[in-house]
């Protein structure tokens, strides 16, 4: 596998296709560029997701994430991008990505975005006493 920036996500057999579970990912090292001033935007991308047949990689995740640091992209489209590529990639019952991005000029920016498979419903929690 490279260790170039890429596009291409690759996916594994998920190994309890039976069983809804929540699959969470932290990436702290985001990085962009504001289309509008060319600078540097940071941010951390949480990805939760309760997958169906297949599971994301991790290093093809990496390099994907990597791929985005030399592209203009404003927070909203960057987060919705990123969801409509992993959802094509893995068509999970359900995936949230939720975008906390660095201040800029006294701002910061979260940007939720979700899919939710069509028939899918989530179980429902257990409240213990």
């Amino acid at each position: 596998m490279s260790t170039q920036p890429s596009k291409t996500l690759e996916t594994f057999d998920n190994p309890r296709p039976g069983r809804d579970y929540t699959i969470r990912i932290r990436v702290p090292e985001f990085t962009a560029l504001c289309p509008k001033t060319g600078q540097p935007d940071f941010a951390t991308i949480f990805i939760d997701y309760v997958p169906d047949a297949a599971c994301i990689e991790l290093k093809a995740l990496k390099l994907y994430i990597w791929s985005f640091r030399e592209e203009g992209h404003f927070h909203e489209d960057v987060t919705n991008l990123i969801l409509d590529d992993l959802v094509a990639a893995c068509a999970p019952k359900f995936m949230r990505i939720t975008g906390e991005f660095g201040v800029r000029g006294g701002i910061y920016t979260t940007v939720v975005a979700e899919h939710r498979a069509d028939g899918w419903t989530p179980p429902v929690p257990v409240t213990l006493p």
